[in-house]
């Protein structure tokens, strides 16, 4: 039997890194597709470090880097088709763009990213600079067979600010593993403190200081604990547990999920943060804010509760709310683990993924 050759080029930067992982290890459970893998690097050093506009731009790095790296498979095979997460890697490709078919996969639209750029030290340049970046974007998306958008708030950006057809964008989201996040046992009412996770290496971006302050109040009316994973240092205190070097997908972080009885995630910025799906998944209710793609995962009502972002006190309030009401919590994350094994399972999600690349190098019509 042939296989489809498929390139996948994956950003190697932010939660990206993971994204790759995580189809690196799904993408050979069919046997239909041979992947190669091309994954820029986000660092630079050397002689590359000390040229101006290439030491200083992702996007160029990325560019070229990707274009090396696919210049390099192509010489060893015949490539069907290409996956490109995200379109930072393609923009500068589009002669590679109209070659082969291609696919580009995206969380956030440049213009969507510049919206959250505070919270992720990113500034939009110049006037100028930033009309010839949407063009080199429109094009791109232009140039590409099909777009994966990971929520409908990102097809939402790029049929709005980017001229993309609806029915050329496929929302697929990167998902989790589901049966790896099930707990093991049905969660059950306790006499213990009410355990509170929250997940998010920058504590500050991710609203990891507003919730310690939500913990410091509820603390005096409750029964309340707190645990942190992240990988800054934060000053112990009553009812708080620090996590500092825990490891994704690790045994240990899994236990803390079935442990705990709210999973809490304040953030200021963010796409689609993946702890929801793991919190749902492992069927935590969770609180969280009205960001980006968010509600896509966290529904206001039914799998948790969403506040606006920097409001401490409606963030207690819904803390509270869950704290006194186990059977709420019981219930949300039941709807939470439904809801994510229909939507966001990493297996399915990756399935989806590989028959849209399929269809591309087939050249046969994509439906909406």
């Amino acid at each position: 039997m042939n296989k489809y050759q498929i390139a996948f080029i994956i950003e190697q930067a932010l939660g990206h890194v993971t994204h790759g992982q995580n189809l690196r290890a799904l993408v050979p459970q069919d046997t239909a597709v041979q992947a190669h893998w091309a994954l820029p690097e986000f660092p630079v050093s050397g002689l590359a470090a000390k040229i101006p506009l290439y030491k200083s731009n992702w996007t160029v790095r990325a560019g070229l880097r990707s274009r090396r790296l696919l210049r390099q498979m192509a010489r060893q095979t015949r490539l069907d088709a290409l996956f490109w997460h995200t379109q930072v890697t393609a923009v500068l490709n589009p002669d590679w763009l109209r070659r082969i078919p291609s696919i580009i996969s995206l969380d956030a639209t440049p213009l969507q990213y510049d919206e959250l750029g505070e919270f992720y030290a990113h500034e939009p340049g110049p006037a100028w600079l930033e009309r010839q970046k949407w063009r080199l974007n429109r094009d791109a998306f232009r140039a590409a067979r099909h777009i994966v958008g990971w929520t409908h708030w990102t097809k939402e950006g790029l049929v709005r600010d980017y001229e993309v057809p609806p029915h050329k964008i496929s929302v697929i989201p990167p998902g989790v593993t589901v049966a790896d996040w099930l707990r093991p046992t049905p969660r059950a009412a306790h006499t213990g403190p009410v355990k509170i996770l929250f997940v998010g290496g920058d504590l500050a971006r991710k609203g990891g200081l507003l919730l310690l302050d939500a913990f410091r109040t509820l603390r005096e009316r409750h029964a309340v604990e707190l645990h942190l994973v992240t990988r800054d240092k934060v000053a112990a205190e009553p009812g708080l547990f620090v996590y500092n070097n825990m490891q994704p997908n690790s045994a240990p972080l899994k236990q803390l999920y079935f442990g705990s009885d709210i999973f809490c995630l304040p953030t200021f910025g963010d796409c689609l943060p993946m702890v929801l799906s793991e919190a749902g998944a492992a069927g935590l209710t969770a609180v969280s804010t009205r960001v980006a793609g968010i509600p896509e995962i966290v529904q206001h009502g039914e799998t948790g509760l969403l506040v606006p972002a920097g409001d401490t006190a409606a963030l207690t309030q819904a803390l509270e709310q869950l704290v006194l009401d186990g059977e709420l919590r019981r219930r949300m994350g039941e709807t939470a683990v439904a809801r994510i094994t229909a939507h966001f399972d990493a297996d399915k999600n990756a399935a989806r993924l590989l028959a849209l690349l399929k269809q591309v190098a087939d050249g046969t019509e994509i439906g909406d």
